[in-house]
């Protein structure tokens, strides 16, 4: 059976992204909603203050960028 299912990459734009050292990043999470994504990063900020996330736009999936 050939699955179907688009890539979450591509229904889920909203991502939540870890900043590490030298210029890298870590997606930790990808939401179809900002309110979604924006909700999730407070309960980031108060669960990990010391470490920074962003919220981005990606219509590109990770394994093309």
């Amino acid at each position: 059976m050939i699955s179907t299912s688009k890539p979450k990459s591509n229904t889920h734009p909203w991502c939540i992204i870890r900043q590490l050292p030298n210029m890298q990043r870590l997606v930790v999470d990808r939401f179809r909603g900002r309110n979604d994504a924006d909700a999730y990063l407070q309960i980031l900020r108060q669960l990990l203050p010391q470490v920074d996330h962003v919220i981005i736009f990606d219509l590109i999936p990770e394994t093309y960028a």
